[in-house]
C-alpha cells in the first residue's frame, strides 16, 4: 500500500507537466511551424502574467480596505463609538459623512436591481435585437446588481440662491454579474465584477414655493469617472493589453456621452416644466482664455550613452477643461520654452471644473512627463484675471507660466465693439482670440425627405461654422427626428460670419436639406437669440428643421493690463496670490425686486362674536396674516368690524422663484383662541410680471367676505434723479399707521479682508462681519482662522432715507472680539458713478493695514406712480434747495427728505408764500394734504414768530375737521414737511374748503396767537389727482375769503 500510494502522488505531479508538452505534439500534428508556438506560448504568458497581476491588486486592495476599516473602527471604539461607528460629533470641514445615504442606499439598491433588470430585458435587450439580424437571437440570461456603491462623501456649496449643488464621492467595487447570451453563435459572454470612482454633481433647481419645493434633479460626472471591468466568458480574448483597455473605454464612451459634461441627466420632478430645455442644456457659466507663456527650469528626460550624457528636452503642453483639449507646439532642445499661445475653453460649472496642464517631453517612442498642474476655476472667475508663475505638481520640477482670463457671456450686442477692439490688441497663436460664443440647440426636424421609397432615412446634422464643424448622434428609420442636443462655437467676429446646417442620411451620407443662417441676424434679435421651425433647402416642401440659436458676447470685466505679469522667479519659492482689484459677486448679485403690499379692507366678514349661548348675534374684531416667502407680517386688529379698513403696508425683499404665492388670512381676535375668517392668495409671479395687481378676492373657507388687497412690484433704478420724486410720492402714500414706505434697496457684496490684528497677539482670528442699517443687522458665517479671511456673501436691506442713513460694518472675532469697523454714508453712494462702490475701504480701529474688500448698490424703488409722475406734467421743476436745509420731522408728520423748497420771488406775496400738497388717495379713501414749507413771512412785531400751520377743512368748524403743524423755533423761512389726512369721499372732497392759517406761537407775555396770513382754497378747482407741491400767496387775515 506504501508503494502504490507513492506511485499515485508520483503519477499526479507528473500529468499536469506533461501537459506543457501539448502545444507541441498539437503543433507537430498540424504541421505548424516553431515561431507560431512561440508566439502562441507568448502571449499565453502575457495573459497570465497580467491576469495574476490583477488577481494580487484585487486582493491587495481588499486587503487595505480590510485593515483601514478595522484601524478606523479600533480609533471609534477608544472614542468612545458603539460596535466601531465613528461618533456623530466626528466631522470634516469640506465633506461630510454620508452614513445616513449608505443605509438608505442598501435598502434600495434590491430595488434598484430590480428596476435594472427589467430595463435591461424589456428595453435594452429588443433595442440590441433590431439593432442587427446577427443579434436577433441576443437576451439577457443572469442579471445580478451585486453590492451596493459606497458614497464616501458630500460636499455641499453653499451660496447659490436658486438652486442647491451637492457633490457626492462615488466608490463602486461591485460583484455585479450581468450574462448575455446570443444563441445563434453559441455564444456566451458578461460582466462579473466592475470597479467605478469618481464625484457625482446633483443639482436640485429650480428651487419652488409649493412641493415638491425641487422643480427637477440634474445628475453629471464632473470629470471622467474611473472604470474597470471583469469580462468573462468569450470577452476573455479581449484581455490581452491594448484590447481590454479599447473594451473599457468603449463603455466610458457611451457613459460620457450621458453623464459627463457637457451632458447631464435630467429628472423632472414636476410635470410640464417651462425649464426643462434650458436645464438639460443650460448656458455655460462662462469661457476661460488660456495664455500659454513659457516655462522655467524644468527636468532634462533626453539621455544619452546610458545616461551618461544627459541632453535638454522637447518640451509642449496639453490642457485641458473637461472633455475639451489642446494640445501646444514643440520647443525643441529647450528646458526653459517660450510658447506665448493662446487657448479658449468654455466653462460649464463652478465650482468644481478645473484647468488641467500637463507638459511631456516629446520622443520618437513614448512621451515623458515633465509635470502636471491642476487650477480650480472658481479662483479664477472671481478674480476675472490671474496670472501668475505656477509650480509644477506630481514630480516635476521648474514652474509654468499661465495668464488665465475669465470671459463673462453678455446678452448685450453693444459690448462686442468693445471686446473686438480689445482682441485686435492681442496676438491670437495658434487661432485669433474670440468675441462671442454661439450656442445652437438642435431639437428635431420634421417631414424630411425619403430618398428611397420604404425606407426611412437614419438622419444625422453637420453643423458648420467656419472651419469647425460639429456632428449630431444618428436617430436611425425616422423622418421626424429629435436630436435634442446642444452645440458650442467659439466666434471671432459673428458680424460676418454665419452657421451651416447639414442634413444627411447616415447610412448612405446622402444630403436630406441644407439651412444657412447669417449671424448678423442674432445681433438684432431680443435676447440676442433666435427659435423656430427653419425651412430646409433642397429638401421637400414641408422639411423644417427646429433649432435654438442664442449668442452671448465674450466680456471680459477688468481693465487692460490688469493681473500682475510676474518676472521668472529666482530662487524657486512660493509666491503670494494678487490682490483682487474688485469684488466678484455672483451673477444674481443686486437682482432682487421689492414687493410692496398694501392691505385695504375687507366686506362682509363672518360674525364670530356670540353671546348668550348663541342667542345674540355681535361682531368680529379681525386681523390679517400676510406671509410670502420667508416674511411673515400681522396687521393690527380692528374692534367690532365686519367690514374693516387697515390701509397698512408690508414691503419685503423677493426673489424670482416660480411657485410662491403671496398669503392672507383674516382671523377674529378673541381672549382664548382666535376664529378662522377665511383666507386667499395670490401668486406672486403674477405681480412680478404685471407689475401691480389690485383686486378684491373672495374669502376661501368661509360663508361670506372678500378682501380688497393691491401689491406692487417696485423696480430698481440706477438713477438718482428719480429719488426725489419717489419720496414725494412715497409721502403721499404714507399709511398713518406703518413705518417710512421704503425708497431705495441696498445690496453689499462682503468678498473679503485682508491684513486683520493677531487674536491675543499670536493667533489668527476666525472672523465675521456684522453689517446694520437702521435696527436691520445680518452676520457672514465665520471665517477659518486666518488675517485674511473669504466670505463671499451677499446681503440686502430697505432704505427709507438715503440722505440720512449709513451702512455700518463690524469685524469681529468668533469670540467677539472687534477687529474693524467701517461706516459707509449712502449719501457718497448717491454721489458715486452709477450709485456703486467697489473697492477696498480702510477698517478703523484694526490693524495698520486691515482692510475689507466690499461692493455697494444702491437702486431706486420706482412705484407705477412715481414713474407717471417723473414722465407727466405732475413732476415738480428742480429747485434751490434752501439754507436751512430740507429734511425736518414733525409730531404724527413726515420724517422724509422732501421736495426741495425755495421759493421764488414774487412781487404780490407781500405777506410771504406757503407751499402745500394736494392729493386724493383712491385706496385709502382719503384726503392727504402735506405742509411743505413758508416763506417769506412778514414778522407782527421786533422779535422773529414761531410759525406753525393750522387747516380747516370747510365748511365743518369742529374738531375733527382741524389739523396743525408744530411750531419751527425763531425764523420767517419754517420747513415743515408734514403730512395730514380726512377720511371722506372723493365726491364729498370736491365740495369741500380748505382753509390755512399761518400762525405765531404765543410769547411769554402775549395771550393771542399772532395771524401771518391765510389761504382758502376750493377744493373743486385743485387737480386733486395730481399730488405735486404748489406755491400759494398768503392773505391778510382780516380780508374776506
Amino acid at each position: 500500500m506504501g508503494v502504490g500510494g507513492a506511485g499515485m502522488e508520483a503519477l499526479r505531479a507528473l500529468c499536469p507537466r506533461l501537459l506543457w508538452a501539448l502545444p507541441a505534439f498539437a503543433a507537430g500534428l498540424l504541421g505548424l511551424a516553431a515561431p507560431a508556438v512561440l508566439l502562441a506560448l507568448a502571449l499565453y504568458a502575457g495573459w497570465r502574467r497580467r491576469r495574476r497581476a490583477r488577481e494580487r491588486g484585487m486582493r491587495a486592495a481588499a486587503r487595505l480596505q480590510r485593515d483601514e476599516e478595522a484601524a478606523v473602527r479600533g480609533a471609534a471604539a477608544g472614542l468612545g463609538g458603539a460596535n466601531g461607528e465613528l461618533p456623530a460629533w466626528v466631522s470634516f470641514p469640506d465633506v461630510e459623512k454620508a452614513e445616513w445615504v449608505n443605509k438608505v442606499l442598501a435598502q434600495a439598491w434590491p430595488f434598484f436591481g430590480q428596476f435594472m433588470e427589467k430595463l435591461l430585458l424589456a428595453q435594452v435587450a429588443p433595442a440590441i435585437r433590431a439593432s442587427s439580424p446577427h443579434l436577433q437571437s441576443f437576451t439577457f440570461t443572469r442579471v445580478d446588481m451585486g453590492e451596493k456603491p459606497r458614497i464616501l462623501g458630500i460636499r455641499s456649496h453653499p451660496g447659490h440662491k436658486k438652486q442647491i449643488l451637492l457633490d457626492l464621492n462615488i466608490s463602486y467595487v461591485g460583484d455585479v454579474r450581468i450574462d448575455v447570451e446570443v444563441k445563434k453563435f453559441f455564444c456566451k459572454a458578461g460582466v462579473k465584477g466592475m470597479q467605478l470612482h469618481g464625484t457625482l454633481r446633483i443639482i436640485l433647481e429650480p428651487l419652488l414655493g409649493d412641493v415638491p419645493i425641487v422643480g427637477a434633479l440634474s445628475m453629471f460626472f464632473i470629470r471622467r469617472p474611473t472604470l474597470d471591468i471583469d469580462w468573462t466568458g468569450m470577452t476573455n480574448l479581449l484581455d490581452i493589453p491594448g484590447l481590454s483597455s479599447m473594451s473599457d473605454s468603449m463603455i466610458m464612451d457611451a457613459i460620457a456621452s450621458y453623464l459627463v459634461l457637457p451632458n447631464r441627466l435630467l429628472v423632472p420632478l414636476v410635470p410640464d416644466l417651462p425649464e426643462a430645455a434650458e436645464l438639460r442644456s443650460p448656458v455655460p457659466r462662462g469661457a476661460l482664455r488660456v495664455h500659454l507663456r513659457a516655462a522655467r527650469g524644468l527636468r532634462s528626460k533626453d539621455r544619452f550613452l546610458g545616461g551618461l550624457l544627459e541632453a535638454r528636452s522637447d518640451p509642449y503642453a496639453e490642457l485641458r477643461v473637461g472633455t475639451q483639449g489642446a494640445r501646444s507646439r514643440v520647443v525643441r532642445s529647450s528646458l526653459d520654452p517660450a510658447w506665448d499661445e493662446l487657448h479658449e475653453f468654455v466653462v460649464h460649472e463652478v465650482p468644481g471644473q478645473e484647468l488641467e496642464v500637463e507638459l511631456f517631453d516629446k520622443d520618437p517612442d513614448q512621451d515623458d512627463l515633465l509635470g502636471r498642474l491642476k487650477l480650480d476655476l472658481e479662483d479664477v472667475m472671481k478674480r476675472r484675471v490671474l496670472e501668475d508663475w505656477f509650480p509644477l505638481q506630481e514630480g516635476g520640477q521648474g514652474r509654468l507660466h499661465l495668464r488665465l482670463e475669465w470671459l463673462s457671456l453678455q446678452d448685450d450686442a453693444s459690448r462686442l465693439e468693445e471686446m473686438m477692439e480689445r482682441n485686435r490688441r492681442i496676438q491670437g497663436r495658434p487661432d485669433p482670440p474670440s468675441a462671442a460664443i454661439l450656442i445652437v440647440y438642435l431639437e428635431r426636424a420634421e417631414e424630411l425627405p425619403v430618398r428611397k421609397p420604404g425606407r426611412e432615412p437614419s438622419a444625422m446634422v453637420q453643423i458648420s461654422v467656419q472651419d469647425v464643424t460639429r456632428e449630431s448622434k444618428v436617430v436611425p428609420g425616422t423622418a421626424a427626428p429629435l436630436w435634442d442636443d446642444a452645440f458650442r462655437f467659439f466666434l471671432h467676429d459673428p458680424r460676418s460670419q454665419e452657421v451651416e446646417f447639414q442634413v444627411r442620411d447616415d447610412s448612405r451620407q446622402a444630403p436630406l436639406g441644407a439651412l444657412s443662417l447669417p449671424l448678423s441676424q442674432l445681433l438684432e434679435a431680443p435676447g440676442l437669440s433666435l427659435e423656430g421651425p427653419f425651412p430646409l433647402q433642397g429638401a421637400g416642401p414641408g422639411s423644417r428643421l427646429h433649432v435654438k440659436l442664442v449668442l452671448r458676447i465674450l466680456f471680459l470685466d477688468a481693465p487692460e493690463g490688469s493681473g500682475l505679469p510676474p518676472s521668472p522667479p529666482e530662487p524657486l519659492g512660493s509666491a503670494d496670490p494678487p490682490r483682487p482689484p474688485h469684488a466678484s459677486p455672483d451673477p444674481g448679485f443686486g437682482t432682487e425686486r421689492v414687493l410692496r403690499v398694501l392691505l385695504l379692507e375687507a366686506e362682509a366678514l363672518v360674525a364670530k362674536d356670540r353671546f348668550l349661548g348663541g342667542a345674540l348675534r355681535g361682531r368680529s374684531d379681525p386681523y390679517a396674516l400676510v406671509r410670502w416667502g420667508g416674511g411673515r407680517f400681522r396687521s393690527r386688529v380692528l374692534r367690532e368690524e365686519l367690514n374693516p379698513r387697515w390701509n397698512e403696508a408690508y414691503e419685503a425683499i423677493v426673489t424670482d422663484i416660480p411657485g410662491q404665492d403671496v398669503e392672507f388670512e383674516l382671523f377674529d381676535k378673541d381672549i382664548d383662541k382666535d376664529d378662522f375668517l377665511g383666507r386667499c392668495k395670490v401668486p406672486l409671479q403674477r405681480v412680478l410680471s404685471s407689475r401691480v395687481v389690485d383686486e378684491w378676492l373672495p374669502l376661501e373657507g368661509v360663508k361670506s367676505g372678500r378682501l380688497h388687497v393691491k401689491l406692487e412690484s417696485l423696480s430698481p433704478s440706477a438713477s438718482p434723479a428719480l429719488l426725489q420724486q419717489v419720496l414725494h410720492i412715497n409721502s403721499l402714500l404714507q399709511p398713518p399707521h406703518n413705518e417710512e414706505l421704503s425708497a431705495a434697496l441696498l445690496s453689499v457684496f462682503l468678498d473679503r479682508a485682508s491684513d486683520l490684528p493677531l487674536r491675543k497677539g499670536s493667533k489668527p482670528p476666525s472672523a465675521f462681519g456684522s453689517l446694520t442699517v437702521r435696527d436691520v443687522s445680518f452676520k457672514t458665517k465665520p471665517s477659518a482662522p486666518t488675517t485674511a479671511p473669504v466670505w463671499d456673501e451677499g446681503f440686502s436691506f430697505l432704505i427709507k432715507r438715503p440722505h440720512s442713513e449709513s451702512l455700518e460694518l463690524q469685524v469681529k472675532d468668533e469670540g467677539g472680539q472687534p477687529l474693524g469697523a467701517l461706516s459707509l454714508p449712502l449719501p457718497q453712494l448717491l454721489a458715486s458713478e452709477g450709485m456703486v462702490l467697489d473697492g477696498w475701504f480702510p477698517l478703523a480701529g484694526g490693524g495698520p493695514g486691515s482692510q475689507v474688500l466690499l461692493r455697494a448698490q444702491l437702486r431706486v424703488l420706482v412705484s407705477l406712480q412715481a414713474e407717471d409722475s417723473a414722465g407727466g406734467d405732475a413732476a415738480p421743476h428742480p429747485m434751490e434747495e434752501p439754507a436751512g436745509g430740507g429734511e425736518q420731522s414733525g409730531p404724527g408728520g413726515l420724517r422724509q427728505r422732501l421736495l426741495p423748497t425755495d421759493s421764488p420771488p414774487d412781487p404780490e406775496a407781500a405777506l410771504g408764500r406757503l407751499q402745500l400738497s394736494l392729493w386724493y388717495h383712491g385706496d385709502g379713501h382719503k384726503l392727504v394734504a402735506i405742509v411743505h414749507a413758508c416763506r417769506k413771512l412778514r414778522p407782527m412785531g421786533k422779535e422773529l414768530p414761531d410759525p406753525f400751520v393750522s387747516l380747516a377743512l370747510l365748511p365743518e368748524r369742529g374738531r375733527g375737521s382741524k389739523r396743525k403743524t408744530s411750531a419751527q423755533r425763531r425764523t420767517l423761512d419754517p420747513d415743515f414737511n408734514e403730512r395730514f389726512e380726512w377720511d371722506l369721499s372723493l365726491e364729498d372732497a370736491s365740495r369741500r374748503r380748505l382753509e390755512a392759517h399761518v400762525k405765531s406761537s404765543p410769547s411769554f407775555m402775549a395771550r393771542d396767537k399772532e395771524v401771518l396770513g391765510k389761504l382758502h382754497l376750493d377744493l373743486s378747482q385743485v387737480d386733486l389727482s395730481e399730488g405735486g407741491p404748489h406755491w400759494y400767496n398768503l392773505q391778510d387775515a382780516r380780508s374776506s375769503p
